[in-house]
């Protein structure tokens, strides 16, 4: 287990990361010349998003075991989620996007805290399986993208109720036109659902082989598939009825909080209230 300084220094560098690109962002003033530098947030994002990966590979990974619990859990995909918009800002056309660094850096500070607050108490033994790390992997990822998607669809409402006003926070200044940010979140909700839908199969699979049974109605089951049912329901209404706009968002974070209760909300009852 790594030490508890280690974890304390990971976040205060998540902390003054955000604080300082929230001050550059406000400073800002695209029509002056003044923008935030991307390439320094990029480098400056690079040493906590490291020492986070680290903390998480040290805590998850104990020996034959896999501590995978509600904090690790929480950890990981607050971690992937930063990792994959980090990594955006390396391609010129999302660089607009990366004004959500300050929030997520400040989400990541005390996401990567968790683990201490809330240590995996029933280590699986199950790290020496490959198959099943990608299960969890490929379940983490989806989480993540869905995350963004999450965050990405809040901030296009944001951006709408915001071209009827005179004056345009800097916020908003440098983002991307509204049908391109919407391209931009379905492919987002494509790949997370492509991966949710691995996820579930791969989930039937290991129900056999680890527990000698067939998938039993369970919380997690019941909302994982609710979740599936209603991003299909989205991909499916964009593609023959054009959905849009509100119609879209709301079938979208109504999917993420059936996801989030599939899965974090599961482990929440049965580790934190239930003690199992």
């Amino acid at each position: 287990m790594p030490s508890i300084l280690t974890y304390l220094c990971a976040s205060l560098l998540y902390g003054i990361a955000g604080w300082y690109f929230w001050q550059a962002m406000r400073t800002a003033s695209p029509v002056a010349g003044v923008t935030p530098s991307v390439k320094l947030q990029q480098y400056a994002m690079l040493i906590p998003l490291g020492m986070h990966g680290l903390l998480l590979y040290q805590s998850v990974f104990t020996g034959d075991m896999l501590s995978f619990g509600i904090g690790n859990a929480l950890s990981a995909i607050v971690w992937l989620t930063a990792l994959i918009y980090w990594a955006s800002g390396f391609f010129s056309s999302l660089r607009g996007l990366q004004n959500l660094i300050a929030p997520i850096s400040a989400i990541a500070a005390v996401a990567v805290l968790i683990p201490l607050l809330l240590p995996s108490i029933h280590p699986l033994a199950h790290a020496g399986m490959t198959a099943f790390i990608a299960h969890l992997l490929a379940a983490m990822l989806a989480y993540s993208l869905f995350t963004i998607a999450a965050l990405h669809a809040v901030l296009m409402t944001l951006l709408e109720r915001r071209l009827h006003h005179s004056v345009v926070s800097s916020l908003f200044i440098q983002l991307p036109p509204l049908l391109v940010m919407e391209k931009m979140l379905f492919r987002l909700v494509w790949t997370g659902f492509t991966l949710l839908s691995l996820t579930l199969l791969s989930g039937v699979v290991f129900s056999e082989e680890l527990f000698g049974q067939s998938v039993t109605l369970t919380h997690k089951n019941l909302f994982g598939f609710i979740s599936w049912g209603i991003f299909a329901a989205l991909l499916a209404g964009r593609y023959f009825y054009g959905w849009r706009g509100r119609t879209a968002i709301r079938w979208l974070l109504a999917g993420c909080v059936a996801l989030v209760l599939s899965y974090l909300g599961s482990k929440f009852v049965l580790e934190i209230i239930l003690n199992r």
